[in-house]
């Protein structure tokens, strides 16, 4: 059973294309092992990909300008990375087009999906698209770099074993899984985590292959449970049903279940300051197209 906001295919008309999936991710775990000279953390981590995201849309203009249709609240259009992220491909392919981008947000502000990165991923690979610009794959990972070290992974559009600042992915495998995805009502700013000096900067690294979660963990959990209660409280209500981690820097919390109806069943009983969903596993990015 698919969720039918990011498992269909963009609506392709000329000039436009409506409906682009932007997919979540999830952190199957999240180790950070040491520290750059520059202050940047070295991590290994899992990302999934999720089949429930958010989806934007994109008319061309032909005037240039790039504008961003509509509020989200928090955002300014300036600093959106779905703005940031056409004009960076403008600047990269010469192009004299422009676009109206409108995002259609569900995922939440702050909450480790990777929101933000997967809104700018999509843009780059539908814009590549619609104002037929022709950079290859390697160059729309570059561009989508300066963007966030998460983009890459959504642009490259299936599930990876992620070491380095979080730009170097070894694609894998994984079993088809149900997730419950748990958002408590808090924003859980990922530099403050980061930054925390009680933050574990020395877990050993770990091989790609042979990993297992039993053996893992999310080592900025105990930091943002620390200072966000909501996030801890989160997690202990989620442990209940099946066990639960944290996500990225947080807030959300998540857990593998059995079966879509074991996902709805825990949905359902989410205490209503919070929000939930039930997700499954994505094998690759929609706007992607199938495996080759």
């Amino acid at each position: 059973m698919a969720n039918p906001l990011t498992m269909q295919a963009p609506v392709d008309t000329p000039g436009r294309l409506e409906g682009c999936p932007a997919p979540a991710k999830l952190n199957l775990f999240l180790h950070i092992v040491g520290r750059r000279p520059d202050g940047y953390h070295l991590l290994q981590s899992v990302f999934r990909l999720l089949d429930w995201g958010d989806t934007l849309d994109f008319t061309v203009r032909t005037d240039g300008r790039i504008r961003r249709s509509g509020d989200i609240p928090g955002v300014p259009e300036e600093t959106d990375l779905t703005v940031q992220a056409a004009r960076r491909l403008q600047q990269a392919s010469g192009c004299a087009l422009g676009v109206d981008i409108t995002v259609h947000k569900r995922l939440p502000m702050g909450g480790g999906l990777g929101g933000g990165s997967s809104d700018a991923a999509t843009t780059l690979m539908a814009l590549n698209r619609l104002w037929n610009t022709g950079l290859g794959f390697e160059r729309l990972c570059e561009t989508g770099l300066a963007l966030g070290a998460d983009v890459p992974f959504f642009i490259h559009g299936r599930d990876a074993f992620v070491e380095g600042v979080g730009e170097l992915l070894h694609p894998i495998d994984l079993p088809p899984a149900w997730y419950v995805v748990v958002a408590p009502a808090v924003i859980v700013p990922t530099a403050q985590i980061f930054a925390s000096p009680e933050l574990t900067r020395n877990t050993p690294p770990i091989k790609v292959h042979g990993f297992t979660l039993s053996r893992t963990c999310n080592d900025l959990q105990s930091v943002a449970c620390a200072l966000y209660p909501e996030v801890a409280a989160a997690l202990s209500w989620l442990e209940q049903f099946a066990a639960a981690r944290m996500t990225g820097s947080g807030a959300c919390v998540f857990a593998a279940v059995d079966s879509v109806a074991q996902a709805e069943q825990i949905v359902g009983q989410c205490p209503p300051r919070w929000r939930a969903w039930r997700a499954a596993s994505l094998a690759r990015h929609p706007m992607r197209g199938p495996a080759t």
